[in-house]
């Protein structure tokens, strides 16, 4: 049995992912583990106390797109678990993914314009990421 952790921005677009994740780790038998990462760098320029509500923000909106994603695997009779973390995205997915030894990490598939990530983009950040921890990595 192995532990897959999940990238989720929740939202629509998040959905298709985490429906697959769900029915893989259910297919598996793994455990399963949704990520949020606050990444707050785009406030770099800002004055220092809008930057900590906004971050603050983000991470209540991040605890309950999580909940969601737990509702929606639990309906699928699987148990999911939840983390949180602030910081540059891939860095964080890193050392999450180390310290809670996952064995495989799964990131959603870009989809169109509104997307921060082009597809190319991101296949440049799993093959890093697999450099440096040695983890499987699949974009779905």
């Amino acid at each position: 049995m192995g532990k897959i952790l999940c990238a989720t921005r929740g939202g629509e677009a998040s959905y298709h992912t985490q429906d697959k994740v769900i029915a893989l780790a259910k297919e598996r038998g793994d455990e399963l583990l949704f990520v949020y990462v606050v990444d707050t760098h785009f406030l770099d320029k800002t004055a220092a106390p809008i930057v900590v509500d906004v971050g603050n923000d983000i991470a209540e909106m991040g605890d309950f797109l999580l909940l969601m994603a737990k509702e929606r695997a639990a309906k699928e009779n699987v148990e999911a678990g939840t983390l949180i973390r602030e910081g540059e995205v891939f860095e964080e997915l890193e050392k999450a993914a180390l310290e809670e030894e996952v064995t495989m990490i799964i990131l959603g598939k870009p989809t169109g314009e509104e997307s921060v990530f082009r597809l190319t983009e991101l296949q440049k950040c799993v093959e890093k990421i697999e450099a440096d921890t040695g983890i499987q990595v699949q974009i779905l």
